[in-house]
């Protein structure tokens, strides 16, 4: 298990991402903002982690704060809530997590018999669930994504969806691994994934950390890939996937999803349930971070560009249900219509 996140007893410690594959070194978060600067800054990311890494924000504002009275402290929790939903707009299980901890709150807070040290043990031991629940749906994920994969040959990835993603072993990099580990002959095409280069340094290291066959190759060769036969499947995550099925990933994702379609290659998304949102109707109502230029006009410190160019740097992009061959849940798989398939999930999980 890649230590993604991890509560303890000084905060919430933190892999810090930005200095992968070189470095392997942690930060420290020991308040509720330094959570929520983690999260803006990328220390942590992806959306399965970005989401429990605010719930242990939530519990640690909650356990650092100094307040006299619950009425105090569900003051406070509000502004916790806030500050952390504030930080990254697209990823929906950020909104998730933290709604999830204003409720358990705010029904604990009405109990006549509530005191601040049960609330305060309540909302760590909700966190650690969530953390242990986010494992235990990437695995379940594997297993009902495995058989999707080829025995033999090219899957390509976008971004990092894995282990480092999530509380451990990842969405789309989970279905690798479960396939690989089922005696899949897998060799991973990962997509650099410009301009964080999330998959040439985060997916290429956590790959090569498990042995699983792997190649960095740049944005623009993909159609390429295809073209020759290389790449017999795509899989990716998302980071939020709208009711009708279409899916926001990282940039770059929906060029991918074209060139699939029009190669013949399957295109799966694996993500957990806490990805969907039935509330957003299609993907034109999801909202797109918009990063800073610094990250186009830079690389490891060094500009790259002219003085003054302009620059857009929108971190995701929206694909349409339309080029999704299937989207792999801890629930199970889902194929088209996604509007009927999704309603239908939710509907069962809801009657029990």
């Amino acid at each position: 298990m890649i230590p993604t996140l991890e509560w303890t007893s000084e905060g919430v410690r933190f892999l810090d991402q930005t200095k992968l594959p070189l470095e392997e070194t942690y930060v420290l978060a020991t308040s509720y903002q330094q959570v929520a600067d983690v999260i803006t800054t990328m220390v942590v990311r992806g959306a399965p982690a970005i989401g429990v890494a605010a719930a242990m924000g939530v519990a640690l504002g909650v356990t650092r704060s100094q307040a006299a009275t619950i009425g105090d402290l569900s003051t406070e929790v509000r502004q916790i809530c806030q500050v952390l939903a504030a930080t990254r707009p697209t990823a929906v299980n950020l909104f998730w997590a933290i709604s999830r901890m204003e409720e358990l709150f705010y029904t604990l807070e009405r109990k006549p018999d509530a005191t601040i040290d049960g609330i305060r043990a309540a909302m760590i031991a909700e966190a650690l669930k969530m953390y242990d629940q986010d494992i235990a749906a990437c695995r379940s994920m594997g297993a009902h994504g495995a058989s999707l994969l080829p025995k033999e040959g090219g899957v390509l990835t976008h971004c990092n969806a894995g282990a480092l993603a999530t509380c451990g072993y990842g969405t789309a990099l989970g279905v690798i691994r479960s396939a690989v580990e089922q005696g899949s002959k897998i060799q991973v095409f990962a997509d650099e994934t410009r301009p964080f280069l999330q998959g040439a340094r985060l997916t290429a290291w956590e790959l090569m950390h498990d042995g699983i066959p792997t190649k960095v190759i740049c944005d623009n060769m993909v159609a390429s890939l295809m073209r020759r036969g290389k790449i017999q499947a795509v899989i990716v995550g998302a980071d939020r996937i709208a009711a009708n099925g279409d899916v926001a990933n990282k940039i770059g994702t929906y060029g991918v999803a074209i060139l699939a379609k029009e190669h013949g290659v399957p295109f799966y998304v694996a993500a957990p349930w806490s990805t969907i949102d039935l509330e957003t109707a299609h993907g034109d109502d999801i909202p797109i971070e918009e990063r800073a230029a610094v990250e186009v006009t830079h690389h490891a410190g060094k500009q790259l560009t002219p003085d003054g160019v302009g620059v857009e740097n929108p971190a995701f992009d929206v694909t349409p249900a339309k080029y999704v061959t299937a989207i792999i849940t801890e629930r199970g798989v889902l194929r088209a219509p996604y509007t009927e398939a999704l309603q239908s999930l939710e509907t069962a999980a809801v009657n029990g």
